[in-house]
């Protein structure tokens, strides 16, 4: 065990020295040239679905059919154009898809400001989420580019096709409406943070580590030195603490929640959520995007940010460093 110890400390040290070379690196890359500017694309869902429409006809009706639909189409298309028919109302898809520090954000704030630019009050905007939650000011911050839609009066909804727990759910419960697929997995609202501590291993082979600090809480625990149990009761009382702003923003959201009993960790799938009013309707995306077209112009948003090279090495490194030491890392997270 000791041997292990040893080269893992090693290890780790190798891992950070290789992301501070990485980001230096990347550091003297960017005064040389900065990453390309990022840019929106636009793609109008009901084009999608006629386009999949008139593929599917063409296979299943003979060419005399096809030829009279495509002459009735051309009627009602030059109709239309007569008519000074109403502007449909607009519905603005975005996506997020959320890792443990909800990188998605910095694309999420670029969209939701274009749409916010054109958007009017009956308009709505379609959130599809997909995220298991992470680090806790990352999610707030995802949260609150989503309340800036509600305060600008657009109706919200939240797809949930797959999971939306913890930080994802956060996120979920802004919207005005959730929907859920049956086997997603939806709730995990509670907090977790936990690390190893090398001290008895590093103290057994004559390894010192001193830590200084300035202020009695500055560091209450720590992997290489020797924790206290004033250190671990201040540790779990900043989790509760929280836990509790978590509690709060939840039931500010969804006041129709029995947040005691939801507020456990616990996770539930889609059918059983819907039972303890944590999502108000059994559903996918697709189908209720697909139902919305019939009315109104659906547009999804992307917004795409070209990086650099030594922005995508600083990325990589970054990314490996959290994949393989999240366990070892004192994170505040909300993932489940």
């Amino acid at each position: 065990m000791a041997e292990y110890g040893i080269f893992l400390l090693k290890t780790i040290t190798l891992v950070i020295a290789f992301g501070f070379i990485v980001m230096i690196v990347a550091s003297v890359g960017s005064r040389h040239k900065k990453s390309g500017k990022g840019h929106l694309e636009i793609h109008k869902l009901n084009d999608r679905l006629d386009g999949y429409k008139k593929q599917i006809s063409q296979v299943l009706l003979d060419k005399k059919e096809q030829k009279k639909i495509n002459k009735e189409e051309k009627k009602r298309e030059k109709a239309n154009r007569k008519r000074s028919e109403p502007a449909k109302r607009k519905v603005f898809v975005i996506n997020f898809v959320g890792d443990m520090a909800a990188s998605a954000v910095t694309n999420l704030r670029e969209e939701v400001s274009a749409i916010l630019a054109v958007a009017s009050e009956k308009d709505e905007v379609v959130l599809k989420l997909e995220s298991p939650g992470g680090a806790a000011h990352s999610y707030g911050l995802a949260a609150s580019q989503l309340t800036r839609i509600k305060e600008k009066g657009l109706g919200l909804t939240v797809c949930v096709d797959k999971v939306a727990a913890s930080g994802g759910y956060m996120m979920a419960c802004v919207g005005d409406k959730i929907l859920s697929a049956p086997f997603a997995i939806i709730g995990s609202i509670g907090v977790v943070a936990q690390l190893p501590n090398f001290h008895r291993l590093l103290k057994k082979n004559d390894i010192d580590v001193e830590l200084h600090t300035a202020g009695e809480f500055k560091r209450t625990l720590t992997m290489l030195g020797e924790n206290t149990e004033e250190g671990r009761a201040k540790f779990k009382q900043e989790l509760e603490a929280l836990h509790h702003l978590f509690k709060e923003f939840v039931r500010k959201n969804r006041s129709q929640l029995d947040i005691d009993k939801v507020a456990t960790g616990e996770f539930w799938m889609g059918a059983e959520a819907l039972d303890l009013k944590l999502v108000d309707k059994i559903g996918t995306s697709d189908q209720y995007l697909m139902d919305l077209s019939a009315n109104a112009d659906v547009f999804e948003v992307i917004y795409r940010r070209k990086k650099g090279i030594p922005e995508r090495l600083a990325n990589s490194a970054s990314q490996g460093m959290i994949e393989s030491f999240s366990k070892l890392s004192q994170v505040w997270s909300w993932q489940k």
